[in-house]
C-alpha cells in the first residue's frame, strides 16, 4: 500500500508547497531591478527612469502599496508606467495611494487590458496553452461581451492632474533639467488597441531623445518603433513569464515575443535598424492566478547614458 501510494502523495505535497510559496510568499517578495542602456546623445548628463508596471491592485494589499511608495526615495528623473494598474475595479484609491508619492516626479503612462476591463476566473493552464499571433494583430484576446468595464477613467484623471503624460496612441514631451524627452505611445496592443499609423514618423527632431512606450510588447509594434528609429523602448505586460523554471527560465510570454527576452534589457532589429528593448516583468499578478514563481515581482530602474 505504501509503495503503492507513496509517490503521487509525495508528488503532490510538493506541488502543493510550490502554489503556496509562490502565492503567499515569492508574489510578495518585491524587489528593484537596476540596469543600464546606452542611449543618450554625446554630451548630456545620465537620467535615472523608474519604470513601474504591471500592478494589478486588488484590495487589501498593503505591503504592495508600501513598497511603491518606498520607490519615491530613488529620487528618479522621471516615471514611465507601462499599464495594468488594475485586477480589482474597487481598488483605484489604493493604486492611487501607492503612486501617489512617485507622482511628485514628471511621468508618462500607457493603459493595458486590465486597466479597462476586469479578470474573470480561467483555467490557468489556458495561459501555458494559448497561442497568440500577434505580429499582425491576431492575438484573439479581445474582451468579451459582458465583460466587467473597471474605471479606468478615474485612474487617467489623478495621472493627468499630477501632470503624469498620457501616451495611449500619442505623442508627448517631458521638459527635464537635463533636456526635452519626447515620447511615442501606443494603446494596448494585446486586446488590438494600439493605432500606430496615428504616431507614425520616427523620433522628434528638435528634442534631446525620444523613447516609445508600449504595454504589450507585440512584435508587430517593436518592428514598426525599430524601423522608425527608436533608440529604446518600453514595455510590460509579460510578468516574466510569471511562472518559470528555474535554470530554464519563462515558458509563455504571453504575447508573440520570443521567451528569450521576457524581461530585462535586450535588443530587437527591423529594417536595419536596431533599438534596446526593455520589458519590466512587472509587480503583480491577475486576482485569479495571484503567483510567480523562480521569478519575484519587480520595479526596474534604467540608468540611460551616452551611447558608444
Amino acid at each position: 500500500m505504501r509503495a503503492r501510494y507513496g509517490v503521487p502523495l509525495a508528488v503532490t505535497a510538493v506541488g502543493a508547497a510550490g502554489i503556496v510559496y509562490a502565492a503567499a510568499f515569492e508574489s510578495r517578495f518585491f524587489r528593484l531591478r537596476r540596469l543600464t542602456a546606452p542611449v543618450l546623445p554625446k554630451g548630456m548628463r545620465p537620467l535615472r527612469v523608474l519604470q513601474v508596471s504591471d500592478i494589478h491592485m486588488v484590495s487589501g494589499q498593503g505591503k504592495k502599496r508600501a513598497w511603491l511608495q518606498s520607490l519615491a526615495g530613488l529620487r528618479p528623473d522621471f516615471v514611465v508606467n507601462t499599464g495594468d494598474n488594475l485586477s480589482d475595479p474597487e481598488a483605484v484609491p489604493e493604486v492611487l495611494d501607492a503612486l501617489g508619492p512617485l507622482m511628485e516626479f514628471p511621468g508618462v503612462y500607457v493603459f493595458g487590458s486590465n486597466d479597462y476591463y476586469g479578470p474573470k476566473p480561467r483555467n490557468p493552464a489556458r495561459y501555458l496553452l494559448e497561442k497568440v499571433q500577434g505580429r499582425h494583430g491576431l492575438n484573439g484576446n479581445a474582451p468579451v461581451v459582458g465583460a466587467i468595464h473597471n474605471p479606468w477613467t478615474d485612474i487617467r484623471d489623478a495621472f493627468d492632474a499630477a501632470g503624469w503624460v498620457g501616451l495611449n496612441n500619442t505623442r508627448g514631451r517631458l521638459k527635464l533639467d537635463a533636456g526635452e524627452i519626447a515620447f511615442t505611445g501606443l494603446d494596448d496592443p494585446h486586446i488590438k488597441r494600439d493605432r500606430y499609423p496615428e504616431v507614425a514618423g520616427g523620433p522628434d527632431p528638435d528634442a534631446d531623445l525620444s523613447l516609445a512606450v508600449v504595454h504589450a510588447p507585440y512584435l508587430r509594434c517593436l518592428d514598426a518603433f525599430t524601423a522608425d528609429g527608436y533608440p529604446l523602448i518600453l514595455a510590460g505586460h509579460t510578468h516574466g513569464g510569471q511562472i518559470c523554471i528555474p535554470f530554464y527560465g519563462a515558458l509563455v510570454t504571453n504575447c508573440d515575443l520570443d521567451t528569450d527576452r521576457v524581461k530585462g534589457l535586450s535588443t530587437h532589429d527591423s529594417a536595419g535598424r536596431t533599438s534596446y528593448l526593455h520589458v519590466s516583468a512587472g509587480c503583480g499578478a491577475n486576482r485569479y492566478t495571484p503567483v510567480r514563481f523562480a521569478c519575484p515581482p519587480e520595479a526596474t530602474l534604467l540608468t540611460l547614458t551616452e551611447r558608444p
